[in-house]
């Protein structure tokens, strides 16, 4: 009898944490599933706006016109690199702005960054900014 008690002792030890374990998997599955529409996007071409989320496409053209005007002042050969894919936010209400992360930031290499001043809906993040890799353009060959 004493056997048996012990047994459902171990039982109860053992049962809750798998079961709490197979609850959180659930739970982070449903959320990887509700946040994955960028994933869905195989390239960069395919990630633009829609719903209520700013596509990266869109904000990664914004950084390549200013690059490109940059550029064309300064006599730069500048290029964007691509940002992180994984980066999710809100669509932004009002036009991207778009300007140099200054090194305070303490970012490994120039980056500019798309700036939304705005949200279309009144979420947790109310404006935000995506920062987006540059680098020199290739050196010329002598």
């Amino acid at each position: 009898m004493t056997l048996g008690c012990i047994a459902r002792t171990a039982t109860t030890l053992i049962l809750p944490p798998l079961k709490n374990h197979v609850y959180g998997s659930v739970i982070a599955s449903l959320f990887l599933v509700a946040s994955a529409s960028s994933a869905l996007a195989t390239n960069l071409e395919e990630d633009r706006t829609r719903g209520d989320i700013h596509g990266l496409f869109e904000i990664r053209d914004a950084a390549v016109k200013f690059i490109a005007t940059e550029n064309l002042k300064n006599g730069t050969r500048w290029q964007v690199l691509m940002q992180n894919r994984k980066i999710l936010v809100p669509k932004c209400a009002v036009s991207l702005r778009v300007e140099w992360v200054p090194r305070s930031h303490g970012m490994s290499g120039p980056n500019v960054a798309g700036i939304c001043a705005k949200t279309v809906r009144p979420t947790t993040q109310k404006k935000w900014e995506v920062f987006v890799p540059i680098d020199k353009g290739p050196v010329a060959q002598k």
